[in-house]
């Protein structure tokens, strides 16, 4: 009923309860329930189970929440609370004594935004968020420090992606909802989580079920968030593959493979991202992926990881060309150099768009029906001079050999003294000239294009030649003179 007015019992941590009673709907919430303000109790907002025959175990597993809180109280910045984690505060029973819900503080998310929005420099433009690379780091530290909180409790998220981590737009400040999906320890047993989303399973997680999933998926998934966060978003298990025509794993593949692009050993499978700001990291952040993402690695803890970025925002380097940037090492601003680079390609896409465009190598401004009618006309032109050129070689060559005897007549002593070997050598250099010169050149001339042609010419030149020099070595015409 739209008007009916719902009324439960508040069960806290110490046992004792009042009456509740709900105020509108502020959000229908995801899978498990709705949410609704709470009458008279503007810093709580209830939520209430879709599924109430779930009622023991949601109650057992609430009472373990509420037995076993993380130390992550509210924080007060410029006389406003933040509250970080929503947390249960009491357990809603209705009159059967049905569990039904809970009570939790109320995380104002119209101040909030998914972490996903912070990494990626057109979203942040777009939402007019930030672009001061520090608060990414600071943010990446406030995810770390809320699980080393529920770690420290033994409560394991497993389901920890950046669209499951909100922030505060103002200050970084993580703000975590739906805390009834975690994996919680109890005092006599685990009540494991629900969900688990690809491309942040950790490879040994592959054949577990997300009941079966704890400290080591947060901490992968952790880590992976972090390398997001400071790269840009782009996802450690992302790149570009080595071999064109190499499979197209998806990330949950590549990540079960170990294709970790990024470390210390080139992966055999993907190159890096061309945009990634990994080659400017800290050389102990550096260290610190390659534990998290390669095989036998003993991966960082949440705790680990919120003292190292502790330390990292208090060694930022600031940029000298850019107040929004900051840098790790003395190889300078990585923010910087890729920022250069990817707008440097940007400038040579649209220099590459201004050109004419080919196709096979021809440009596309000479396919059109005029260029076309011009180089034929002009191709023809040339055909025409060529075909008198050729008659015209013709005559000569013809003309040469048919002489060849008269020509070289002048020379005959010499010839005669230097023998009959070196003659035979110096017609056959005249053979070679004139078969590598129509090889050559034949295309130039319509005549040589003949094969038929071009093979009679040849044998033409050897009949003149071996004439030429039978005559001048007085050699015996016919075989009665040799016979004599």
């Amino acid at each position: 009923m739209k008007n009916e007015i719902m009324t439960y019992n508040a069960v806290y941590a110490d046992g004792t309860f009042d009456k509740v009673t709900l105020g509108g709907l502020l959000n229908r919430g995801g899978a498990s329930g709705k949410i609704y303000s709470v009458a008279d109790r503007p810093e709580l907002v209830a939520k209430i189970f879709h599924d109430t025959s779930k009622s023991r175990t949601n109650r057992q597993k609430l009472e373990a929440m509420l037995l076993n809180k993380p130390n992550f109280a509210p924080v007060e910045t410029d006389g406003v609370q933040y509250t970080q984690i929503a947390w249960p505060e009491a357990i809603l029973e209705d009159e059967k004594g049905f569990c039904v819900g809970y009570l939790m503080p109320l995380i104002n998310m119209s101040e909030a935004v998914s972490l996903d929005h912070l990494m990626q420099k057109a979203i942040r433009q777009k939402l007019g968020l930030p672009d001061k690379y520090a608060y990414r780091i600071f943010a990446a530290y406030n995810v770390a420090s809320m699980v080393t909180a529920l770690h420290k409790c033994g409560h394991y998220i497993v389901d920890l992606k950046p669209s499951n981590v909100s922030v505060y737009k103002s200050n970084m400040l993580v703000a975590m909802v739906d805390c009834d999906g975690f994996s919680i320890r109890g005092e006599r047993a685990r009540y494991p989580a629900e969900y688990v989303t690809e491309e942040y399973i950790y490879p040994e997680g592959m054949n577990l079920s997300c009941e079966e999933m704890g400290e080591e998926q947060d901490k992968f998934a952790l880590a992976v968030i972090i390398f997001k966060l400071l790269n840009n978003g782009i996802h450690p298990f992302s790149g570009t593959p080595r071999k064109n025509d190499a499979e197209m794993l998806t990330i949950q593949n590549r990540i079960e493979a170990y294709h970790y692009a990024y470390g210390l050993w080139p992966d055999k499978y993907q190159a890096p991202h061309p945009y990634s700001l990994h080659e400017y990291f800290d050389k102990a952040t550096l260290e610190m992926f390659e534990r998290a993402f390669t095989k036998g690695g003993d991966r960082p803890s949440a705790y680990e990881w919120q003292e190292h970025l502790w330390k990292l925002m208090h060694n930022l380097r600031p940029c000298k060309n850019n107040p929004n940037h900051v840098y790790f090492t003395g190889k300078g601003c990585g923010l910087c150099i890729v920022e250069d680079k990817f707008y440097q390609k940007i400038r040579d896409i649209k220099k590459e768009k201004q050109m004419p465009e080919k196709i096979r190598g021809i440009e596309i401004n000479d396919l059109s029906d005029e260029k076309i009618k011009k180089d034929k006309a002009e191709k023809q032109a040339f055909d025409h001079k060529m075909q008198h050129i050729s008659y015209a070689l013709l005559a000569a060559y013809m003309l040469v050999f048919g002489l060849f005897y008269q020509i070289i007549l002048p020379l005959k002593a010499f010839l005669k003294d230097i023998g009959l070997g070196l003659q035979a050598i110096f017609g056959t250099l005249i053979m070679l000239g004139i078969n590598r010169f129509i090889h050559k050149y034949g295309s130039l001339f319509p005549l040589l294009q003949n094969k038929e042609i071009s093979n009679m010419l040849q044998v033409y030149a050897l009949i003149c030649l071996i004439v030429a020099l039978v005559s001048v070595n007085d050699i015996p015409k016919n075989i009665l003179d040799l016979a004599q």
